[in-house]
């Protein structure tokens, strides 16, 4: 028997609910806690995000966020971040790992979530053939690299829809889940705003690490 998408259940983490770009808030903060539980398609493998970032924009935006790739105002680079809402800011991480973002905010205005982290629901062994025969199954959508890795997920995808039906990498809304919050991962500006959010309890979610530039805890915004 077919399981409708509002029916499905997903290792204990929610239901699917309908899938509308309109029902991603604009503020990068809230979207980043109710894309936890949102269901990911990607080539053949289907995910649930159980971490994820918030990055905001300008200094002259309503979010002003200097470890963003928008801070500075659209570049060739991150002129996706700044709309439409819905699309998927694809960029390549030290020159090796392409990260996967959902952008949220109103056309003109910058604001993205990156999608650190997930659990392999559907396709487990083509996730595991594109990560590799050492990962660990709870390993293999563990940081944002890996999740694109494990999903398919390239720099060809940079602009694409999300919310469309049809399209190769494809989000499917959950419903909202309690998270936890700290900082953001690896940043060397803004290192201390508690952007970051999480599934608790989850061991698919990545360990903490301060960048060895930011300042110390407190110095930081």
């Amino acid at each position: 028997m077919n399981i409708l998408p509002s029916e499905r259940r997903v290792n204990g983490l929610g239901r699917i609910a309908e899938v509308s770009p309109t029902n991603v808030p604009a503020d990068p903060r809230e979207a980043a806690r109710r894309l936890l539980g949102a269901r990911l398609l990607g080539r053949g493998v289907a995910a649930v995000i159980v971490e994820a970032e918030a990055y905001g924009g300008p200094v002259d935006g309503p979010w002003p966020d200097s470890a963003a790739h928008s801070f500075r105002g659209p570049t060739p680079r991150s002129a996706v971040m700044f709309g439409p809402p819905g699309r998927l800011y694809a960029y390549r991480s030290h020159g090796i790992h392409v990260c996967a973002n959902v952008v949220c905010a109103e056309d003109g205005v910058a604001g993205a979530v990156l999608l650190r982290a997930a659990v392999i629901e559907d396709g487990e062994p083509l996730a595991a053939a594109r990560r590799g025969p050492t990962v660990t199954p709870v390993a293999l959508a563990r940081g944002p690299g890996n999740l694109c890795s494990a999903l398919g997920i390239t720099l060809l995808d940079n602009g694409i829809d999300l919310f469309d039906p049809h399209g190769a990498v494809r989000l499917e809304l959950g419903v909202p889940l309690d998270a936890a919050a700290g900082p953001r991962v690896g940043v060397s500006t803004a290192a201390d705003r508690p952007w970051r959010y999480w599934v608790s309890g989850r061991p698919e979610v990545s360990a903490y690490r301060r960048s060895p530039r930011a300042p110390a805890p407190g110095a930081s915004d």
